[in-house]
Order: C-alpha cells, then sequence, then structure tokens
C-alpha cells in the first residue's frame, strides 16, 4: 500500500484551514460531492503541492443483495482518475432495497452471516474488475445487531480478506461505536483481522445519549478513541491516518490541534509490524459465487428491516425494537438535515429551522425516500404544495415558485393527491 501520512476528511466548510494545515500529508473527499470536470479550486491547490487526494464512496451499497450498478462503479472511477487517487474506498453497508424500491440515506450493517458474506464478496470483486485502482473497504458504526448472525466481526473481515484480496480502511471510531452499541471488544477484531491488508485508518469524535454512542462526526475526538488508534499502532504501522469532521466544525486552531494530537499518537514509539498471512485454505477460501436464492434472502431480510426504518412497517422478528426506533429516528433527523443543506431556501419558506424540521419529519413518517435527497427535497415541497401548505399565502407562492423552478411544471393541486389516492386503490 501507498503511504499517505496524517491526513482530514475534506470539506468545502473548512477548505482554508485545510489548506493552512501544518504537514498535511493528504485528504480524503467524499466521492459524490465531486464532479471530476469541476473540481474545486481548493483541491487542485492541495494537488498541486503534492497532497495525496483519496476519493472516499458513500452510494454503492457493496453490502446489498443486489450487485453493484455498473454507472456508480464507473463515477467512482472517474473520481479516482480526475484525483490522481492512489485507491479508492467504501464501506461494508447496504444502504437500498430493489423490492420494495427503498432508500436509507445512510450506511447499514449487513447481517455477519454465510449468505451475506457470499454476496458481499461477489459484489467486491465485480467492484474491484471495473475500478481503475485499487479498493479498500471500512468497517462501519452500527446502532444495532442483526438476529442470526454467524460471525464475528473479525471473522467476517477475515475472510473478505481471504477472498478477494481487498484492502481494509479500520475506522477505530467504528470499532468505540460497536463496543457501546453491540458489546463488541474492539481489541478482539484488530487481534483478529490482517493488518497486513490495512489501507489506512479513520479516526472521528461521536456522543453518547441515553446509552447509545452515536457516530456523529460532529465532536472532538474522545481520549477512548486515541487509546483505540494507538492499540492499533502497537499491532502495525497503519499506512495512513485520517481525521473525520462533517459537521460543527471547530476553530481553525481546534482543528490543527486533533490533528497534531493524532500525529502523536502515529509517531509515538516503533510499531510490532504485521506478520503476514497465509492466504486461507479448504472450503472457506475457495467459496463459489452465491446463487440467486442467497441473493433473495438476503435482499427479503434486507427490505424487510429497512421497510421498518423509514417506512413504518412492523420490525422484523428478533431485532430489538427500541433500537431500530432509535435508528428510525436518526435516519429521518439525517434526511431533513442534509435536505436543509442541500436546499437551504426550504427553511426560509418555512419560517425558520423549527418549523421546517417539524414538517419535514411529518412529512418523512409516510413517505420513504426512494431516489436520493434532492428528489426528496422536491417530493417533500410537492407534499406541502398538494395540502395547500404553508397556510400563510406568501410563503405557499415562494414554495410554489422554488418548486417549479426545479421541478420544470406546474406545482401539483389537491386533485392530483386524489387521483393518486384512486391509482393506488385500483392498484
Amino acid at each position: 500500500m501507498a503511504h499517505l501520512g496524517v491526513g482530514i476528511g475534506w470539506r468545502p466548510e473548512i477548505a482554508d484551514a485545510v489548506d493552512r494545515l501544518p504537514g498535511l500529508d493528504w485528504v480524503e473527499v467524499v466521492a459524490e460531492n465531486v464532479c471530476p470536470g469541476h473540481l474545486p479550486e481548493a483541491l487542485l491547490r492541495l494537488r498541486e503541492r503534492g497532497v495525496r487526494l483519496v476519493p472516499h464512496g458513500v452510494s454503492l451499497g457493496l453490502g446489498g443483495a443486489d450487485r453493484p450498478d455498473p454507472a456508480k462503479l464507473a463515477a467512482l472511477g472517474e473520481r479516482a482518475v480526475a484525483l490522481g487517487a492512489p485507491l479508492v474506498t467504501e464501506h461494508i453497508a447496504f444502504v437500498r432495497s430493489s423490492w420494495p424500491a427503498l432508500e436509507a440515506g445512510h450506511l447499514l450493517p449487513v447481517p455477519r452471516t454465510r449468505d451475506a458474506l457470499d454476496v458481499l464478496c461477489e459484489n467486491v470483486r465485480i467492484a474491484q474488475d471495473a475500478l481503475p485502482v485499487p479498493l479498500a473497504l471500512e468497517n462501519i458504526a452500527a446502532l444495532f445487531s442483526w438476529p442470526g448472525e454467524e460471525m464475528t466481526e473479525g471473522r467476517f473481515l477475515t475472510e473478505l480478506v481471504e477472498r478477494t484480496g481487498v484492502r481494509l480502511l479500520i475506522d477505530v471510531a467504528n470499532l468505540h461505536t460497536n463496543r457501546v452499541n453491540r458489546g463488541e471488544d474492539p481489541l478482539a477484531v484488530l487481534d483478529a483481522i490482517p493488518l497486513e491488508a490495512l489501507a489506512y485508518v479513520h479516526v472521528a469524535g461521536g456522543v453518547e445519549r441515553g446509552g447509545v454512542w452515536h457516530d456523529t462526526h460532529a465532536q472532538p475526538v474522545p481520549p477512548v478513541v486515541l487509546d483505540l488508534l494507538a492499540e492499533l499502532r502497537s499491532r502495525v504501522d497503519p499506512p495512513g491516518v485520517l481525521l473525520e469532521r462533517d459537521d460543527d466544525f471547530p476553530p481553525e486552531p481546534e482543528l490543527a490541534a486533533e490533528v497534531a494530537a493524532i500525529r502523536s499518537v502515529v509517531t509515538a514509539g516503533p510499531a510490532v509490524p504485521a506478520a503476514p498471512r497465509a492466504a486461507a485454505a479448504g472450503a472457506e477460501g475457495l467459496r463459489a459465487a452465491p446463487d440467486e436464492a442467497a441473493r433473495t434472502r438476503l435482499g427479503l431480510d434486507q427490505a424487510a428491516l429497512l421497510s421498518a426504518l423509514v417506512a413504518g412497517t412492523p420490525v422484523p422478528e428478533g431485532f430489538d425494537r427500541q433500537r431500530i426506533g432509535v435508528q428510525s429516528r436518526a435516519l429521518a433527523a439525517k434526511r431533513a438535515d442534509v435536505v436543509a443543506r442541500l436546499a437551504p431556501e426550504l427553511p426560509g419558506i418555512l419560517g425558520g429551522g423549527q418549523p421546517y424540521r417539524a414538517a419535514f419529519l411529518a412529512y418523512a413518517k409516510g413517505r420513504p425516500m426512494t431516489a436520493g435527497y434532492r428528489r426528496d427535497a422536491l417530493d417533500f415541497a410537492e407534499h406541502l404544495l398538494i395540502q395547500d401548505l404553508p397556510a400563510d399565502p406568501a410563503a405557499r407562492r415562494r414554495l410554489t415558485a422554488w418548486w417549479r423552478d426545479r421541478a420544470g411544471a406546474r406545482p401539483p393541486r389537491r386533485v392530483v393527491r386524489w387521483a393518486r389516492a384512486l391509482v393506488g386503490r385500483a392498484a
């Protein structure tokens, strides 16, 4: 693996601060947030001075039951080429279901079962064949566990590496999250996985509320996460370590201090190199691609869970209902936040952040996301207009103009809602 050094997740809100960080070696860019032909000037300046750029995807859903979308793979590859990246990264997660068509808008854990691993391995091989640079996959943070799991996290990751040769992006903050939320031992994971496959490491902050750790990337990195970084560092010299910060960005000196704290852990004392691990032998290392029945079983399980999370259907048997409720509320809150960032006019039209949030969360209860956040913003506006909302005529006119500018059509009326209801009953 390429030696990356110490870096930070690049975000437009902190572009100037990142540009001035002393000794910065590399940055990670959310792949879906950049356009290959129109890279931000701040990123171009970083690249020109030798700072490496790595695209980090969030929408492939390689842990889902469907095979990877060729268009999404091509888009990720284009960004790798445009950024001159030595590798691309994604997540061990599912983000959508096909039947019914639902989008989580967030990374959800895959069950650690043989069916799920077989499907994931084939999806990873498809992605590796399509991408122009090596692929690394990240362990995710989770609020809940799947019932009936057949493997530990360490065994699941190890077999994934042995069967595909994929690299690992180990997020030590996610290991801490899963310790709090799922009772998993992070040191057992570090001891079990093939650290020679390590591509780089994520470090981030979060917050605990009501006994649940939320991986927000909006708080300073806590000492317990830095301790896990030190534990990993005692086992292997990581090729790269990166600070993630996505919200509530601190003043520039605080950001620089967090990067410096990470650097001090990485450079403290000699590392014990990981011994090369032999490839798996026998049946487990040579398992064939999954049959369609495995994909179908996984798809049904994931669709039932996702429908409970975003569409209010009953929680599948075996899941912790309280935790599923926490996850469901978190997904709706994230939808509201992302739509407000993509369409900042909406809170203004609706009278501020609180009225906007209340209206959006009421809408989200009955309208799961099916086509991404930009479509979600338009659907939310349409939902309000169908109900002759907002009540203030001037605000309604503003919302009508906003919707028309983006949808290119006449805004819907009440008759549209009645027609849709009739069509639904006829179906």
